[in-house]
């Protein structure tokens, strides 16, 4: 058999070298001496201490030496040569006083025993067969002197213990201490002398070097000294191979392993068949785990429960959680119990598959079973409900978490941290950062990034750099993601000469492209196209390397600003640089021919995308279909939208608006609301602009009346629509002369909470005097004075106007002397703006106030304050009062 598991090995390197496990056992390291703890120094009263204090331990016992201050002070007061006698002397008297005496020193007086006094106490142990004692002090005694110490821990075995009756037992807990503690070469080193001086090496010692090497080939060599020495194998023995094998990506090997076991009179153990599901399990192939699972019956075994728990867990992460919980209730039917771990698998599935109800029906009958959920178990509910966007119910179960004594881990404050972010609750996270300090948990890199990114994008910049400057106080290197986050976060406030200078600093320090990327953007979005291009070739000077995202953002720019063909030479560059231009690079230059009427470049970079296999995006044929509706192929356009669904690219909100707006302009209103009712046949939720393109469609190319009914439609069935509706409807009614309706909506507008602006009323009165509708137009004026919104200088012209050939002389005249007085009193050149103050009054309401606006004109004087009082009297009467308080002089009309 061992011939035929050779032919499976396969040279891997350990510890940097590789070596067979021969030379590696006969192969000394470099000797270690442990310094005594302390020195060694011989008094005139040394050995009467040591005679005293063994007399009291004779006379009095351990029990009460311990307790005695006198006593006390003499242990305090011995050097390591006393202990070592004491334990010597103790060991041979009495061994369990001896054992005692050495636990006393070490656990209470912090004394480091030497080398000698823990041999011989480990011998006593060995000999009396404590091995659980036994092992404690080899493990104390390997963790002091560390790794390399073998070879001089070997020499004083064989000079001082050779020919005590324990000392093949201490060789082995030496041995096996030594790879416990992973210092395999130690390990090997005391083996190899275990089999020079033919001592026997037990099987869990064996298993446990195993473990450590089943990563390597090596594992094989350990294997065969098992099988030369005759030491006797356990079910974990062939375990450990399997599972090296498994780890070793030899799955084929792990099985045919298990099947050469199998036809031992001993037949495979439970615990390799586990080794083998669990890896199946991890690969996906849930499935071949069950074929396993049932040769355990097969074989007259019984499953245990972690047979049970694998095979429930590969199912869940494979999504089949019916099966999972059918095999939990076949569990209980061969007798065994669902643990915490069977719970929290289960529980772990439903989260997988975003059935947080039943994640929590799962907890519900763990807890009717007796069992309590542990840290695993809110774990995993807190991260479900994070992810699922249910922020209240995780924040209440980390509550329930700490009332039941549980410590959050660093994660979990990630995973909360991260959602409270992204609900924009930043005040909430910064706390929860906080207390996460004050509990003693360190933030890790994670932590401070998520919280540095969500800070940025609620816009609270500032905020972000106080805690990249406290991750460097605490010794924490940010991030790069967190460098370009607070730029990001700088660039989008709008504050591009700080981003700038931020940019600069950090340039110096770490040349990312992707850096460059964000500021170049910046400048492009301002029109900046010249900003842009200087840093793509700073990174050219530099020998920064661009990326696509690079190519594309100046694309974008030179595009805007109509420099087509240096856009064009930014596709070539990309070849040039060994890239492939992406769908989007192809879409933003599309985009931008498109904008400037080149409809035949835009169709010759479709076929160049096409040929160079770049698949187009639903974006890409938006594009065009705007190029087609430019060009009134609307036909086409509509096979476009048709072809897409073809090719499973789905159009978007924007894809049907463009061509929707396109059949409006084309007076074609049947076919533009066939597309609106097919978008909501494919599921697709109209938003506002597609119900304002219908609307300004009815308005201006149909029937008003229709877009009457159109927005009486929408309001019944809520539909969230935006101000740009109403006031479309308001400006066509006002235009046609419909000015009862345009008031009625004017209100309606009011009523839903829209801001309205001196723009809103201005649109209105204006279309209003040009229909010399002034009856109207006075009321609109009144009802924005009412509003506390003042008229600007080209409304009052407008005004002015209208009454002037409406031969209304009062409201002329009125309105002619407060502008004239105003421009008057007013430079509009001037560079500083400082405020008017108005005063309306309603006199149908009785209602006067007061506001301050920056609407007013720029003041010839700094210290000029003017006060504006505009009174509407009933029947559309004007009456003004204008007073400037610096000059004293007024006017009143």
């Amino acid at each position: 058999m061992l011939n035929h598991i050779h032919q499976w090995k396969k040279p891997i390197q350990f510890l940097q070298i590789s070596r067979t496990f021969s030379s590696l056992i006969f192969t000394k390291p470099p000797s270690f001496a442990a310094k005594p703890a302390v020195d060694p120094a011989a008094g005139p009263s040394s050995t009467a201490n040591v005679a005293e204090l063994i007399t009291g331990l004779r006379t009095l016992g351990l029990g009460r030496i311990r307790g005695d201050h006198y006593y006390s002070n003499i242990i305090s007061s011995l050097n390591q040569t006393q202990v070592d006698l004491i334990i010597e002397r103790l060991n041979l008297e009495d061994p369990e006083s001896g054992f005692g005496f050495f636990n006393l020193l070490r656990n209470e007086y912090g004394f480091r025993h030497s080398r000698a006094s823990s041999f011989a106490v480990a011998h006593v142990l060995g000999g009396r067969r404590r091995f659980e004692e036994l092992r404690l002090v080899m493990k104390q005694m390997v963790k002091e002197e560390g790794s390399g110490s073998a070879t001089s821990l070997c020499e004083l075995l064989l000079s001082r213990f050779r020919d005590w009756g324990s000392s093949g037992v201490v060789w082995d807990v030496l041995a096996f201490s030594y790879s416990r503690s992973e210092m395999v070469y130690d390990a090997l080193t005391v083996l190899a002398k275990m089999k020079d001086l033919n001592l026997r090496v037990s099987t869990s010692t064996y298993n446990c070097l195993l473990h450590n090497l089943r990563h390597t080939d090596i594992m094989w060599n350990v294997y065969d000294a098992i099988k030369e020495s005759g030491t006797p194998e356990n079910e974990y023995t062939s375990s450990i191979i399997v599972d090296g094998l498994c780890e070793q990506a030899s799955i084929q090997d792990a099985v045919s392993f298990l099947m050469e076991a199998q036809r031992k009179e001993s037949g495979p153990s439970v615990v390799s068949v586990n080794t083998i599901m669990s890896r199946f399990c991890k690969l996906g192939f849930v499935d071949i785990a069950k074929s396993f699972f049932c040769m355990i019956f097969k074989y007259g075994l019984l499953p245990d429960s972690y047979s049970y728990n694998i095979l429930i867990h590969g199912l869940c992460v494979a999504g089949s959680l019916e099966e999972a919980l059918e095999f939990t209730q076949d569990m209980e039917r061969h007798g065994l119990h669902p643990d915490t771990v069977t719970y929290n698998i289960l529980c772990k599935g439903f989260r997988l598959l975003g059935l947080m109800n039943g994640a929590q029906q799962v907890i519900q009958k763990m807890l009717v079973k007796g069992l309590n959920p542990d840290h695993v178990t809110y774990t995993i509910l807190i991260c479900g409900h994070c992810h699922s966007g249910n922020i209240e119910e995780a924040l209440k179960l980390r509550e329930e978490m700490l009332s039941r004594g549980f410590q959050l881990s660093v994660i979990l404050y990630s995973v909360l941290l991260s959602s409270l972010c992204k609900s924009g609750r930043i005040e909430e996270a910064l706390r929860l950062h906080y207390e996460m300090e004050a509990v003693g948990l360190e933030p890790d890199l994670i932590t401070c990034s998520i919280l540095i990114h969500g800070l940025c994008k609620q816009g609270t910049v500032q905020r972000a750099v106080q805690i990249y400057r406290e991750m460097y106080l605490k010794r924490i290197i940010p991030h790069y993601s967190a460098h370009r986050a607070i730029l990001l976060g700088l660039r989008k406030r709008g504050d591009i000469s700080e981003a700038r200078k931020y940019f600069d600093v950090l340039t110096t320090i770490t040349e990312d492209i992707v850096l460059y990327n964000i500021m170049m953007d910046g400048y492009v979005k301002l029109g900046n196209i010249a900003a842009a291009l200087h840093l793509y070739e700073q990174t050219v000077e530099k020998g920064i390397t661009p990326t696509v995202v690079t190519f594309n953002t100046l694309m974008y720019g030179l595009c805007k600003s109509g420099k087509l063909i240096e856009a064009k030479r930014m596709l070539t560059a990309i070849g040039l640089h060994g890239m492939l231009p992406s769908p989007v690079t192809y879409t933003t230059l599309m985009n931008g021919y498109c904008e400037w009427g080149n409809i035949h470049g835009m169709i010759k970079l479709l076929q160049e995308m096409k040929a160079k296999a770049v698949d187009p995006t639903h974006v890409t044929y938006t594009v065009i279909i705007k190029g087609l509706c430019k060009q009134r192929k609307l036909q086409k356009a509509v096979h476009l939208v048709e072809a897409m669904y073809a090719k499973d690219l789905i159009p978007d909100q924007i894809t049907y608006n463009t061509i929707i707006q396109c059949f409006c302009r084309a007076r074609d209103l049947k076919k533009a609301f066939q597309l609106h009712d097919e978008m909501l046949k494919h599921n697709l939720e109209p938003t506002p602009v597609t119900y304002n393109v219908l609307i300004n469609g009815l308005c201006v190319y149909g029937d008003l009346n229709d877009a009457d009914r159109l927005l009486d439609f929408l309001d019944d069935r809520n539909i969230n629509l935006t101000k740009v509706a109403y006031t479309t409807l308001i400006k066509a009614h006002c235009a046609k002369g419909y000015a009862l309706r345009a008031v009625e909506l004017f209100d309606r507008m009011v009523e839903k909470g829209f801001e309205i602006s001196i723009r809103d009323y201005s649109s209105v009165i204006n279309r209003l005097c040009k229909r010399s509708l002034i009856t109207e137009a006075k009321y609109f004026f009144c009802m924005m004075l009412s509003d506390r919104i003042y008229p600007d200088q080209e409304l009052c012209k407008v005004m002015l106007n209208a009454f002037r050939q409406d031969g209304d002389i009062a409201w002329h005249l009125a309105i002619g002397k407060v502008v004239h007085w105003l421009i008057n009193k007013v430079s509009v050149m001037s560079s500083h703006a400082y405020p008017i103050s108005f005063q309306t009054r309603d006199y149908n309401s009785g209602v006067m106030s007061q506001d301050q606006s920056g609407l007013a004109f720029p003041l010839k004087d700094k210290g000029q304050v003017m006060h504006v009082s505009i009174s509407c009297l009933p029947e559309f009467r004007l009456n003004c009062f204008c007073h400037d308080h610096m000059a004293g002089d007024h006017l009143q009309c």
